[in-house]
């Protein structure tokens, strides 16, 4: 019979949405209504059942222990998470609290449990949604890499050689002219063919740098840091001292772009006027420092201006890295990214 706890609330429990329970001797001396259906019964068939029918096998062990500790006095409440015994046989998650009392002149526990099924169902929900993005992030990413990589072929070989042959022939006619009108005007059509020629590498270069697929992420940062401080007059450095790593193309191309995208916000918002990029690699990880001297920055928290940051630690993320950032040694910033330099 359930006849309900010695306390003057024994209403109120009884029609709490909390789950309440007393155990006494390892047996259930009385649960609330609530309580009694997260697991499939009713109170009167949980009192007198012991805690050990409440749980699963693998849990039952520990549950006992619990118990006790609370009774010994080794602790005077406790709260954990457990998996309680559905009368189907199916596991609940419960997070259970509790306390020692004097119940009918003897030592109890009367405790609080509360069904976080379904809050961990929607939990895993969640990772998994969050995990299915990070993939799809990932998969666009690899297909916007093969794209640049296919363009900037096409612009090399096709455009570029084009350019090259209409210069050949520029060239040729201004070696078979005398006409120093046609000779000015081929003379601009040469230097505008130049140019052209110039542009096409340096956009194919910032398309998919060669030297990234050729000679390691360590020529690919010298030369970009190279362009970086020609276009912004921003004084760079390439610190990397020993670095000899070998990295799969994808964690290499991930490092690149987030430089690129670090020097990017540098030259937008930063006013620096030194920048310099430590390569470092140990105990199987990669560690890139790009730090400046510029305004600073407050945190990696997105805004209108550092949502690229979000990008950037999204693509350390794909690979197992990670991105932080401190003030840097003369008031700027210093990114920081760690990545494992092979799958772990």
């Amino acid at each position: 019979m359930n006849e309900g706890p010695d306390i003057p609330f024994r209403g109120i429990v009884e029609q709490s949405l909390a789950g309440m329970y007393v155990i006494q001797d390892e047996v259930f001396q009385y649960v609330n209504a609530t309580f009694a259906g997260m697991l499939g019964y009713t109170p009167e068939e949980m009192t007198g059942m012991h805690l050990r029918q409440a749980v699963m096998p693998e849990m039952q062990a520990e549950t006992v222990a619990n118990f006790h500790r609370r009774i010994s006095g080794e602790v005077p409440s406790i709260r954990y998470t457990t998996l309680g015994r559905h009368r189907s046989g199916e596991a609940v998650h419960l997070e259970v609290s509790g306390s020692s009392v004097l119940y009918r002149g003897r030592l109890a526990v009367v405790g609080v449990g509360v069904n976080i099924t379904e809050q961990l169902q929607q939990q895993e929900a969640l990772r998994q949604s969050r995990e299915r993005l990070r993939e799809l992030a990932a998969y666009i990413n690899t297909l916007r890499e093969e794209q640049r990589s296919r363009i900037a072929r096409e612009l090399h070989d096709v455009v570029g050689g084009m350019l090259t042959s209409m210069k050949m022939d520029i060239q040729r006619i201004n070696r078979r002219t005398d006409d120093p009108e046609l000779k000015a005007i081929v003379g601009d059509l040469l230097h505008l063919a130049q140019e052209s020629i110039a542009t096409v590498r340096t956009i194919s270069e910032d398309l998919r740098p060669g030297a990234l697929d050729h000679l390691g992420l360590g020529a690919a940062l010298q030369a970009m840091l190279r362009q970086f401080s020609e276009r912004t007059e921003v004084a760079s450095q390439l610190q990397a001292e020993g670095f000899d790593a070998q990295l799969s193309q994808a964690r290499a191309t991930a490092a690149y772009r987030i430089c690129q995208e670090a020097l990017t916000n540098i030259a937008r918002h930063a006013g620096a006027t030194q920048v310099v990029v430590r390569l470092a690699s140990g105990e199987g990880w990669l560690t890139v420092e790009i730090e400046d001297n510029g305004r600073g920055l407050a945190s990696l928290t997105p805004t209108g201006k550092s949502i690229g940051l979000v990008s950037m630690a999204e693509r350390a993320r794909e690979f197992g890295g990670n991105l932080a950032s401190r003030p840097g040694a003369a008031g700027g910033t210093c990114l920081i990214l760690r990545m494992p330099l092979e799958d772990q």
